[in-house]
């Protein structure tokens, strides 16, 4: 791997950032619930509890924080829980982003902290407006995706305010610069990934999660026909033996995608890996992050083969959601750290931190 080198001088200590511990911590804390969000989301969808509440920003015309408990059954329990969660998560990044501003020190930072709000914002009014024109496809859709884009402002925060960089340099050290090409598997897995979620929002969000209700095969077949003839037989299957409501051909095509993106997935995070271990090799955070991914990938395809057994058991078909959500920050994570970290021949220096002003202009790049 060819590279060059550049020196970094040491920090003055007057221009140092402070300490973003509190910050970084509050970052993690704030990941974590957002990924609960999404699977509350993903409740709402799975239990058809959608519109159980039917206007907004009110609830059945009470201020939603003093909707009393004992109303809350059936529906209204996952619709208004996952609202309120939603905007306990929107308050908590109205202060992530001041603490950001007060704290952040760098920049990326600062700015990072402002999007995140800005994004959790338009979430709510998307949320609101899948309310107010009754649960329109491209809406839903969009407002699944921007929930994950929300997630992955956040992780870059907190993966930037992780001690490691976002402190000074002890001393002057040269150090190889990282070549483009070995972040491109990361890069590539990233979009798969996004791509794979946006698949799954769809087939959500269409009523597809059973339009092929048997795995690892589909209609008995590895590939169903889509003939009006096939249809026909499927459906009739689906009514008197599954008891299932009838598909269409763009519900099985659907479905079909987001198998095929598992794929996809796969393959991505297996070319992943080999990228890492070829430029970073054993030991390194890049390599410690997709071994992480690659067992979260497991037990997403897991959970997706139970989803469909299970004839999309909520909790399971929650899980799913949930961890894919997961996946994808994790896969932003090991992107991010892949142009951050030092390559392979400075593993030795392994305590050594990079300074973030150089790691954040490489990723803004």
């Amino acid at each position: 791997m060819k590279s060059q080198t550049i020196e970094y001088a040491t920090m003055p200590a007057d221009v140092a950032p402070k300490s973003q511990r509190g910050l970084h911590i509050f970052a993690c804390i704030l990941v974590v619930l957002t990924v609960g969000l999404i699977a509350a989301g993903a409740m709402v969808t799975s239990t058809g509890s959608g519109l159980s509440v039917p206007d907004w920003p009110t609830t059945y015309g009470e201020n939603m924080f003093m909707f009393h408990p004992s109303k809350w059954v059936g529906g209204i329990f996952y619709e208004h829980g996952h609202r309120l969660l939603a905007s306990s998560i929107g308050f908590l990044t109205i202060v992530l982003a001041v603490f950001a501003h007060v704290r952040g020190g760098r920049k990326a930072v600062r700015v990072l902290g402002w999007v995140a709000l800005a994004t959790v914002i338009a979430q709510g009014i998307l949320g609101g407006m899948t309310v107010k024109y009754m649960l329109p496809t491209w809406i839903s859709v969009f407002h699944a995706c921007l929930a994950q884009t929300f997630l992955c402002v956040l992780t870059t925060i907190a993966v930037l305010t992780h001690p490691r960089w976002s402190g000074s340099t002890r001393s002057s050290v040269a150090l190889p610069k990282r070549s483009h090409s070995s972040a491109m598997a990361p890069l590539a897995l990233i979009v798969v990934v996004f791509a794979q979620l946006i698949a799954g929002a769809i087939m959500r969000h269409t009523q597809s999660g059973l339009a092929v209700p048997d795995f690892p095969l589909a209609y008995g077949q590895v590939i169903p026909s889509l003939s009006e003839k096939s249809l026909v037989t499927y459906n009739d299957a689906r009514a008197f033996e599954l008891q299932l409501s009838p598909v269409t051909s763009s519900q099985i095509v659907f479905h079909l995608v987001h198998r095929g993106g598992a794929v996809l997935v796969l393959i991505a995070v297996i070319a992943c890996a080999v990228s890492i271990h070829r430029n970073d090799g054993r030991g390194t955070p890049t390599s410690r992050a997709i071994g992480w991914i690659a067992l979260l990938v497991i037990i997403q395809a897991t959970l997706g083969a139970y989803t469909i057994w299970t004839a999309k058991l909520p909790v399971v078909a929650t899980a799913h959601v949930a961890v894919g959500a997961a996946t994808l920050a994790a896969s932003w994570r090991c992107f991010l750290l892949s142009r951050m970290c030092p390559p392979r021949s400075l593993a030795e220096v392994n305590d050594e931190a990079l300074p973030i002003d150089v790691a954040v202009s490489g990723v803004v790049a």
